[in-house]
């Protein structure tokens, strides 16, 4: 049976959780703690997502991390629902293997797989990779990589002569399960990642920014879309720090980067301070690098950021306070969160039991007999007669 894409209907949303394949810990910038990111172990965090009515889960890409589609590919087996958002790198892959893997892909897990574009901001990285490349250079290739990309999930021969692609004939023998290709999900904050994402792609995805700085960042795509006459939806990448209480969720957070040394924080920034990344440079203004200007925004936490690369903010609170922080979001149009949190096999757990209840959730993805997700049955038996009760889903 195929998976078709859900469409999410206005005050609606999906949750992705994270595979961490460039490893996983109770605690950053320390291998105190610190936990075997092997493929026993990524195998039950995608099950667990599986089974708790995750929409999918995000693989995250480059150097650091274990290979994306070689993961997925080990972990579509093992899963029944779950969908896959697996990155393609233009500059560092050819758009038609690129297709050809995702068109595999894509049918070897019935239609699961998601497609994340990935420009690339580090520039010590991207040489290492074999890409010299200035930024704008880098979104020129963007480019001409998804004008073969969608031509290829098309009915014609490719042939296509650009400043950096060249390609003569250029086809998919095997059409994906998903008609048109997989759904293209698409991050960056420069002028030139806004133009991409307004023609090209289906999902523009953010950092966890502020509630006002993501309106004015999606209310930019969506005009530069709306102009083309395309319509773009939109997510973002947060990590979350859910607890019974708001006293206990931050005291959890103070925990997690309490063996992280000034030292340590600095050698992190200054790695980011040499990226061409416009989304890195916001995220890291966000901190500055200090400990004393953590709460970004009411229960927006920037303390992963000081010494994680990429989405460096989390959601902090009980359930009730962080349900509400994703409504914000979802009222200025994201219907996509793409989640994570330290262990991720732990918070994967924690965060459906506690917060899944309080959202509008768009799909129904878990093994739950056709209920919403993750409504249950659930919960030890009360006097070894009566069933707890029942928690719905928000609506």
């Amino acid at each position: 049976m195929s998976h078709q894409p859900h469409t999410t209907t206005p005050g609606e949303a999906n949750i992705l959780w994270f595979i961490p394949t460039h490893g996983d810990g109770r605690h950053l910038g320390t291998t105190i703690g610190a936990r075997e990111t092997d493929r026993h172990y990524l195998r039950q965090i995608a099950q667990a997502a599986d089974s708790l009515g995750y929409y999918g889960v995000l693989l995250p890409t480059g150097r650091s991390c274990e290979d994306s589609w070689v993961v997925a590919s080990s972990l579509v087996p093992v899963t029944e629902r779950l969908r896959y958002l697996v990155a393609v790198r233009p500059g560092l892959q050819s758009p038609t293997l690129a297709a050809r893997m995702a068109a595999t892909l894509d049918r070897i897990s019935d239609g699961r797989l998601l497609v994340n574009v990935v420009t690339g901001g580090d520039p010590v990285e991207n040489k290492g990779d074999g890409i010299f490349l200035s930024h704008d250079e880098r979104y020129e290739v963007t480019r001409e990589f998804l004008d073969v990309w969608k031509g290829l999930f098309g009915p014609e021969p490719v042939h296509h002569q650009g400043k950096h692609i060249r390609i003569e004939d250029g086809r998919l023998f095997y059409p994906p399960v998903q008609a048109g290709g997989p759904p293209l999900f698409f991050g960056g904050s420069s002028d030139a990642a806004n133009g991409i994402a307004a023609t090209y792609v289906d999902k523009y995805l953010t950092w966890g920014e502020p509630p006002a700085q993501v309106a004015a960042k999606l209310a930019e795509v969506r005009r530069l879309a709306e102009a083309q006459g395309r319509t773009v939806t939109f997510g973002i990448r947060l990590h979350v720090i859910v607890r019974d209480t708001n006293e206990q969720a931050w005291k959890a957070a103070d925990d997690l980067i309490r063996h992280v040394d000034d030292a340590t924080i600095a050698a992190a920034q200054s790695v980011y301070s040499r990226m061409d990344s416009v989304g890195q440079r916001r995220m890291s203004e966000l901190h500055g690098g200090r400990r004393d200007k953590l709460e970004v925004s009411p229960n927006l936490w920037a303390g992963v950021g000081l010494v994680r690369g990429g989405a460096g903010t989390a959601l902090v609170g009980d359930p009730a306070t962080v349900a509400a922080r994703m409504r914000e979001y979802i009222d200025l149009g994201i219907d996509t969160f793409i989640l994570s949190g330290y262990p991720h096999l732990e918070e994967a757990y924690r965060f459906a039991e506690l917060v899944f209840p309080l959202l509008p959730l768009a799909a129904t993805t878990g093994r739950s007999r056709g209920r919403a997700a993750n409504n249950g049955p659930f919960g030890e038996s009360i006097a070894n007669q009566q069933p707890p009760a029942l928690r719905q889903s928000a609506q």
